[in-house]
């Protein structure tokens, strides 16, 4: 699909035709404005495929980045400003973040921080924007980019081939601020003068404006979509620059709901984790709609004295452009980072109450952690790269709910109370219920993984946990018939033998301690470090073990004081425990990707 895409708009850039709406039209006509929004869907589209593809190509690495450097409230800041700086999208880096929350990686203390440098991270699009986007014939970037790219794209090695979709990804964002650019029609004058009629009633004008670039944010769901119409009505002289830098404050509320959607489904911790978030732009914008006049005034004269040093010195000619309202959009970028930059300095020291904060406005709500509901992943759309940490803890949590069901099973096996043991009974129906339902969603939300591009390792990574589940779902089965053999044997007055249960409950113990190695595997922070070595050797002494009593149960059986039936069903029993083991070591095999 994307090289079909890619071939059509290499066309439509070589195109000798190509022209723009804003050349020698200054009526906004319902096909100037259609071509605004082609061009933002340009844009947009740009920015994602830009995105996505970094995070294919160093998904892993920016798994580990946020696991490592997140130590700290200020170290969390710069992981933030990292990842956000690489993939462009200060909303890619707060789902992720939220995501990461919800799966446990990360507390609260460290997602503010993340979440915090994630705003400063994103004022870079609006640099590039500013630097280039105004002063550079864009197209001539975008052409050698798709050279380096589309080669790459069809190159068989997974790394070279997401890397040729973020350079492809970046020229067409660059193809759709050129259109973007070039869409505007010249309505300077007219623009000017109906905003400047609604920027006359001070800090509530500034409210309303703010509203606007919030609005605008939720409407594109991309601030750096919202930051390059922002910049690009300013440049076309449509929007004063006091009314711009209220929209960008907007646009930094607006941007929080990338994070709140995202944590609708999460637990309580993810939604917490989108609060802070949003309680920390809306006080920020809280304090710069009251400053707003005073920073702007500052920056107009610290911009124009650097940029007119910078561009002596390198010997700059900018004659040809209107200089005023490219040095606006200098100065709206230059309020965009000096305001993230500000609010993190005055914020950060106030974490601990911005988490107090969210922890009352999310309140715990009673039973939240239902065990037959997915806790840690859902239905929010992601790389399959960065999906693969929610699904390890789910199929985690997964194996732990399974080994609940050995309790159950060897408590049967013991309880003499008929009651309890319908209990129990009942208990292994319900779980064997859960593990069914876990098992159709995982490997239904792995499946819709599937069919997005991937790197070859999360390709390995995302079979083994198909398989893991389907070994899962099999252990639950075996336990729930074990239950039945258990009730028919209760229903039929069979007993066994004291020495039949003595040697069942040794084969439980060793079946326990595989559990045990199976959840270690399955708990691991990265499954390159699982081992097989302990998982064989517990095999090894399963089989020793049913050996033993299939020996026992043949010798026996013909002597007078030796139920046949008993011995049936002894059979049965310790059958099934062995197969719980093979399937046990099947899933340790998954992990360590030899399945």
């Amino acid at each position: 699909m994307h090289k079909i895409i890619l071939l059509i708009l290499t066309g439509l850039l070589l195109s000798p035709n190509m022209a723009y709406a804003g050349s020698g039209d200054s009526s906004m006509s319902l096909w100037t404005f259609v071509e605004i929004m082609g061009s933002l869907a340009f844009f947009i589209f740009g920015m994602k495929m830009m995105s996505e593809g970094i995070q294919r190509a160093a998904g892993s690495q920016m798994r580990n980045i946020l696991r490592s450097m997140t130590k700290n409230r200020f170290l969390g800041v710069f992981t933030g400003f990292l990842i956000t700086a690489l993939v462009q999208s200060s909303s890619a880096t707060t789902v992720m973040t939220v995501s990461f929350v919800n799966a446990g990686i990360l507390s609260l203390v460290e997602s503010a921080g993340v979440m915090m440098g994630a705003n400063i991270g994103t004022t870079v699009t609006g640099w590039i924007i500013a630097i280039l986007g105004f002063k550079v014939k864009l197209s001539a970037y975008s052409i050698p980019l798709f050279a380096l790219g589309v080669p790459m794209m069809f190159s068989k090695k997974g790394k070279r081939k997401y890397w040729g979709e973020f350079l492809i990804g970046f020229a067409i964002l660059f193809l759709g601020l050129s259109y973007l650019k070039g869409s505007v029609p010249d309505l300077g004058g007219e623009a000017l003068s109906f905003i400047e009629g609604w920027s006359q009633y001070g800090v509530f004008s500034r409210i309303l404006f703010v509203m606007v670039g919030a609005l605008v944010t939720v409407i594109v769901q991309s601030s750096s979509a919202a930051m390059a119409i922002t910049l690009t009505l300013v440049y076309a002289g449509w929007l004063p620059l006091e009314v711009a830098a209220a929209m960008v404050l907007g646009e930094n509320i607006g941007t929080t709901i990338t994070a709140e959607l995202a944590s609708i489904i999460g637990n309580t911790a993810a939604k917490r984790s989108a609060r802070i978030h949003s309680l920390f732009n809306i006080i920020g914008v809280f304090w710069m709609v009251l400053l707003l006049p005073y920073v702007i005034d500052f920056l107009s004269v610290f911009v124009e004295n650097f940029t007119s040093i910078f561009e002596s010195n390198a010997k700059i000619k900018t004659a040809d452009l209107n200089q005023t309202q490219v040095m606006n959009t200098y100065i709206l970028a230059a309020f965009h980072t000096t305001f993230n930059i500000l609010n993190v300095a005055l914020l950060i020291g106030f974490v601990p109450w911005l988490i107090r904060m969210s922890v009352k406005t999310v309140p715990e709500k009673a039973g939240e952690e239902s065990l037959d509901q997915l806790k840690f992943i859902n239905a929010a759309n992601r790389t399959p790269e960065l999906a693969t940490v929610e699904l390890q803890k789910e199929v985690a949590r997964y194996g732990e709910i399974t080994t609940r069901m050995l309790g159950f099973a060897r408590d049967l096996l013991n309880n003499t109370d008929e009651k309890e043991k319908m209990t129990l009974i009942s208990k292994l129906k319900k779980y064997e219920d859960i593990t069914d339902k876990f098992e159709t969603e995982i490997t239904e939300y792995i499946t819709n993984l599937s069919d997005k591009e991937m790197t070859n390792k999360t390709s390995i990574r995302l079979r083994s946990f198909f398989n893991i589940c389907n070994d899962m779902e099999r252990v639950g089965d075996i336990f729930y018939q074990f239950a039945k053999t258990m009730e028919n044997k209760m229903n039929r007055k069979i007993y066994f033998i004291p020495e039949q249960r003595d040697q069942l409950n040794e084969l439980f113990a060793i079946v326990e301690r595989s559990f045990e190695e199976m959840n270690h595997n399955l708990n691991l922070t990265t499954y390159d470090d699982a081992s097989l070595t302990k998982c064989y050797d517990l095999e090894e002494e399963t089989n020793v073990q049913r050996n033993a009593m299939r020996k026992y149960n043949q010798e026996h059986l013909g002597k007078d004081d030796y139920d046949v039936n008993a011995a049936m069903i002894f059979t049965n029993l310790f059958s099934s425990l062995e197969r719980i083991g093979d399937h046990l070591v099947n899933i340790n095999e998954s992990v360590a990707g030899e399945i």
